[in-house]
This record gives C-alpha cells, structure tokens and sequence, in this order.
C-alpha cells in the first residue's frame, strides 16, 4: 500500500481537535496535463510552503504539489512547540560539531523562532503563538543535564530565557510528582499547528503561488529541467525541493537512507474549565526527559492534549487510545474518567541522530527532512533556508547542511527493523526509568 495512504483516507484531515477548531477550506484542484515553473515543491507542509512564499516574494514561478492537502501531515497534527535548539543539548552539538559550526546552527535555530513569530504575527494570528516550554526530567542525572545546557546557552550564547527549575518549582508549575525537577524556557512557545499551516498556504496563493492537492508524487527525472510525474499530470521545473518529510514516499534513496517514518499520537480530552489548573499552573507546553517522549499542553478552550506513546510499525495500531491514555493518567491521577473527545495520530521524519537532515541532492534538487519532533520552528525555516539558496544565498543552507546526519546502517532497507530494536530497549528503559 503506498505510504502515503496507509493511515489516512485520501484529502480526508483525520478527526482531530486542530481540524474541528480551523477553518479549513474547500479542496483544490489535481494537477493535470504538463505544467513549468522555476520551483516545483513537493510537500504542502510548513517546508513547502514557506520555500513558496519566500520564493514567490522574491519573483519565482512556484508550484507546490500535495498528495492529500495543505497542511494534511504533520505540520496540521503536531504537538505544537516551537523548541529552542534542537533535538540535542547544545553543549553536546559544540562539542560534536565544534564551536563555530555550533555556534551558527544556534543562530539558524534562534532565527527559525523569529520567522515563526513573524509569519504567525502577519498570516496567522489566529494561530495563536504563545510562548513558554517546560522540560521535565525524572531523575538527577537528567536535571543536571538540562541545567547544565542552561547554564551553557547562557554563558556561550547570552541566551537567558531558559531558567532552571528544581522540583518544588518545577511541580508548582506543572501539577505531577514525577518530576524531579526541569527548566522553563519562555524563549520558546506553542502554536495552533493546522492553524498556521492554512494562513502560511493562503499567503502563498495570494503572492503567486499555484497549490495543486490530491497529486501524489511517483516519480522524479532528474535533469535541467527536472520533470516530476504525478498520475495525471506532469511539472518541468528548473529546481524541485523535496518537502514531504515523513509522508514522502521511497522515492530518492538519498533521502530514504537518512530519514525514517514513524508516528506520533495525541488525544485531546473534553474541556476542562477551572480543572484545568490543577494540571498546568500556567499556559505552556510541556515535554520529557523521556525517549518515547511526553508532550502536552491546554487548547484555548482547556483541553488537555496530551502527546506520546511508541509504535513500532509503519502503520498506526487499531487502539491508538488505550495506552495513549494510560500514559496520560499515570503522569496526571487527577486526570482519570476524564472524557476524551479527540485522538488522532500522524507520521514524522527522524534521523539517526535526531537532527535536521538538510540536502542538496543535485545542483537543481534539494530537500529537507527528519526534523524528529523539532520541526514547528525548524521545518519552515529550513524551507526558507533552501528558498534563499535557490535565490544564490546559500550561507544559511551550508551551515544547516554541516548538521551530523549519518545514514541508518543498511539504507532504508534495514532502517525499520533497527530503530524498532533500538526504540523497544529505549521504552524499556523508560518504565524502568534507567
């Protein structure tokens, strides 16, 4: 079955509490026939659609091609945190990279929070981006941890809004006796996912861009132009960006050898009212220590939406609930019997070492993927990133591309059942709190 469609009906956004709370318009049009642009974009995601809009501004001929509809993957089912950094300590990231190169990927990071702040500020209010991320941690060890990379960000990059918290703080904050301890960044923040996917699409067609859906992808001809083949139609571009992130199919081994599907889950309860402070003092998101990772946060109307939970195959399991909800509880007691009202899953990109995985595949072919759950902020600006080097400013993208991103041993051929080996001994050591 394609991977496209093995979890989803096609252009149907699944039931979740972002889709019954946007205003999602009606579908577009299938590419047919034979088209050119200077651009053509695979992916109607937060990559693919800020590389439209940059490059549209800047007077290029832009098409953006979606097997389903703008903002319909991740980017619209997301947790919604907009992270500092990445998905490594930044101490750690110098000390791999080296302190230059570490420093610029730093930049490029606080850039991409910026350019979120901007894009929501001018065409997606509604989205409603606000700020401040907890991280939990359930032993000393991972506390000292995260205050050390505090400590870090302040003293090497003057970078002071991520405070250290201990745990009488850190639990009056965020109502559960699992944690130890943790640290409030207010420099980071949570967002409307869905919400801002649809304001960034509307923004692109008003400066120019031509959005086709239900066209899936089967086939790229490399070459100047390149000719990227869809069932019924066909695009002759002088550049083509691949943006489909988890949902791209097998269709560029340079992609598939660094960047592997996998899925997420998030429930969303029935509405809280005052209840909801007896979970989070104040309205922020949350995420763990954890490898199979916890992430919640309120919806405005005091939902609790909770994230989480390992899978292990491509497809999505038939209870997506039972466990989702059992963590859910064990982490907030006060919250059993609470009705749910939403739970829906979706699939992300993540590289061997949970960094970006930032590609020029061919002088006209770029991509850029395996954002492993830091993408809000960084999957868009890396469509900016590629945008700009399209446009011959290509500073941005070079540093981006230094990011470590190995392969998975044996490509994409042996990717799955590796990372299920790994991800099994990560859960274990998870409940046994290693």
């Amino acid at each position: 079955m394609n991977p496209l469609f093995r979890n989803d009906r096609a252009g149907e956004f699944p039931d979740s509490w972002y889709a019954a709370s946007a205003d999602i318009p009606a579908k577009r049009t299938d590419l047919k026939g034979q088209h050119n642009a200077d651009v053509c974009i695979i992916g109607a995601g937060f990559t693919g659609l800020t590389a439209a809009l940059r490059l549209a501004e800047t007077g290029f001929d832009v098409i953006i091609l979606d097997a389903h509809r703008a903002g319909f993957g991740a980017s619209g089912r997301n947790g919604g945190q907009v992270g500092t950094g990445y998905n490594w300590g930044q101490e750690d990231l110098a000390k791999k990279m080296g302190d230059g190169p570490a420093r610029a990927v730093w930049d490029l990071a606080e850039m991409s929070k910026a350019d979120i702040a901007e894009l929501a500020g001018k065409y997606a209010p509604e989205a409603r981006l606000t700020p401040g991320v907890a991280h939990g941690a359930y032993s000393q060890k991972k506390i000292r941890e995260i205050h050390e990379d505090c400590e870090f960000q302040a003293k090497t990059y003057g970078y002071t809004l991520n405070e250290p918290l201990d745990q009488t703080a850190f639990n009056d904050l965020v109502k559960t006796k699992k944690y130890r301890g943790g640290a409030l960044d207010m420099g980071a923040g949570h967002i409307h996912p869905l919400r801002y996917a649809l304001g960034l699409a509307k923004a692109a067609e008003a400066a120019g861009v031509t959005i086709y859906e239900g066209s899936p992808v089967h086939n790229v001809t490399k070459g100047d132009p390149a000719k990227v083949q869809t069932d019924k139609g066909q695009v002759m571009a002088k550049h083509v960006i691949y943006a489909g992130n988890g949902y791209l199919p097998n269709i560029e081994d340079k992609i598939a050898a660094k960047v592997m599907p996998i899925n997420s889950f998030i429930c969303a309860t029935e509405p809280l009212g005052d209840k909801a402070a007896d979970v989070l003092a104040r309205d922020i998101a949350v995420a763990d220590d954890k490898f199979v990772v916890n992430y919640y946060r309120m919806s405005e109307d005091n939902r609790f939406l909770f994230g989480g939970r390992e899978n292990y195959g491509i497809g999505f399991p038939k209870d997506i609930s039972t466990k989702l909800i059992e963590r859910m509880e064990d982490l907030f007691p006060q919250l059993k019997g609470v009705g749910i009202d939403y739970v829906w899953g979706g699939t992300l990109g993540i590289t061997m070492t949970r960094l970006p995985c930032v590609q020029r595949l061919e002088p006209n072919i770029w991509s850029g993927a395996g954002f492993s759950g830091h993408g809000v902020a960084l999957s868009g600006f890396t469509g900016r990133v590629i945008a700009e080097a399209i446009a011959g400013q290509e500073e941005k993208f070079d540093a981006m591309a230094k990011l470590p991103v190995p392969s998975f041993p044996g490509g994409s051929t042996f990717r799955m059942p590796l990372l299920t080996l790994a991800m099994t001994w990560y859960a274990l050591r998870d409940r046994l709190g290693i």
